[in-house]
């Protein structure tokens, strides 16, 4: 079972604060550890479960950005959710790469120029991939299509807590 991380609160709408106090876990690994390859591109490379937990109680929305810094290009964005409702708590894996899901969340557009999970698939060594949740205070004003940088652009001002989980992946040669 997941780990689950417990992260201190910050005052809400704080602008340039790391808020971290909604706790995020997944089944299918542990914070720091190994990803499993069924959810990569040497394996289904489907969506690993979600769960977060402890939200602010006048969250309206969600978003969910998952993201590997250690791409050699910069930042690789592998799957961005937002307007996800405040009763959904958990994201079961395989989510379909529909870019409107069950419910009203949208699926963003990654870096692989698609809706939807995109796992991980470093072209060299061990990279790092973070999943992070956001409570929001409002609904972002975004059709679909959107990429991460125009969610983090809405986003600005309604953030009201975050939380994330990180795993590692290291390709199967």
């Amino acid at each position: 079972m997941g780990e689950i991380i417990h992260l201190q609160r910050l005052p809400a709408h704080e602008e340039g604060s790391e808020t971290m106090d909604i706790s995020v876990k997944s089944p299918a690994f542990k914070d720091g550890e190994m990803i499993p390859s069924m959810y990569s591109c040497d394996g289904e490379n489907i969506s690993p479960p979600l769960m977060w937990y402890d939200p602010p109680e006048n969250t309206e929305t969600f978003v969910l950005i998952s993201d590997d810094p250690d791409a050699p290009m910069g930042t690789w964005v592998h799957w961005v959710v937002y307007n996800i409702p405040p009763e959904i708590r958990e994201f079961p894996k395989n989510i379909p790469s529909d870019p409107v899901m069950d419910g009203g969340s949208i699926q963003g557009i990654t870096d692989f120029g698609t809706s939807g999970y995109g796992g991980p698939c470093p072209p060299s060594g061990t990279h790092r991939y973070f999943f992070k949740i956001y409570a929001l205070d409002t609904t972002l004003p975004l059709g679909e299509g959107a990429s991460k940088k125009d969610v983090v652009n809405a986003m600005k001002g309604h953030i009201l807590a975050k939380g994330q989980i990180m795993g590692r992946y290291r390709r199967q040669q």
